[in-house]
């Protein structure tokens, strides 16, 4: 995915030899930060976002990890919760590019183990297309969703910016850049607006998270 990310921002700077990207591994998410000489930031955001839209047709679903036998099948690190991602015949993309699952099965803990239809990369970044992905059921959302929503308490003190979901033994957290840590249940989201990209929870619990 670093590469892709490379390659699409060159093609939209002055100066493609300043082109950077860092990546930074999360337990449950790889980071890309992009940097690009002064006079190209705006840029990258401009075009008509060409960049932004580019990055946002996917969704991580895993990552390539270690290999099982000797066929080229491997673990599927950081897997999504959902099985059809990783079922015979299902396309992912690998660091941007098409890849067709031609075995799956299970291996040690449960773990998805998959055969794609070529070689890859041991880490590379598997994603699957935004358009691909089932309508969540009702009060559901993607994690993606959720990340960068505004978070105000019940009316209307802010709280802050999603900036990651963290999964519990009993409930999830959104964790905002203000360093508040907020439970994902029915007593404190009050509602989800995605549209108005804003979430309302109750009062009480930023002040008990100090």
């Amino acid at each position: 995915m670093a590469e892709l990310l490379t390659w699409l921002a060159k093609q939209l700077v002055d100066d493609p030899d300043a082109v950077r990207v860092e990546t930074i591994e999360r337990e449950d998410a790889t980071v890309l930060e992009l940097y690009v000489a002064p006079e190209d930031r705006g840029k990258v955001i401009g075009r008509q976002g060409r960049l932004a839209r580019a990055l946002r047709t996917s969704v991580r679903v895993g990552r390539v990890g270690k290999p099982h036998g000797v066929d080229g099948s491997f673990f599927v690190e950081g897997a999504s919760e959902a099985p059809e991602r990783f079922a015979k015949g299902a396309t992912l993309l690998v660091d941007g590019l098409p890849a067709q699952i031609a075995a799956s099965k299970r291996g040690a803990g449960g773990r998805p183990v998959i055969k794609l239809d070529r070689s890859v990369p041991r880490g590379a970044t598997l994603a699957v297309r935004r358009d691909d992905l089932p309508e969540p059921g009702e009060d559901t959302y993607y994690v993606f969703q959720l990340v960068g929503l505004r978070v105000e308490e019940e009316g209307g003190r802010a709280l802050g910016t999603v900036t990651e979901v963290q999964n519990g033994p009993a409930n999830d957290t959104v964790e905002l850049d203000s360093g508040l840590l907020l439970p994902l249940v029915e007593a404190c989201v009050l509602d989800v607006d995605l549209e108005a990209k804003r979430i309302v929870v109750a009062r009480g619990f930023a002040d008990a998270d100090e």
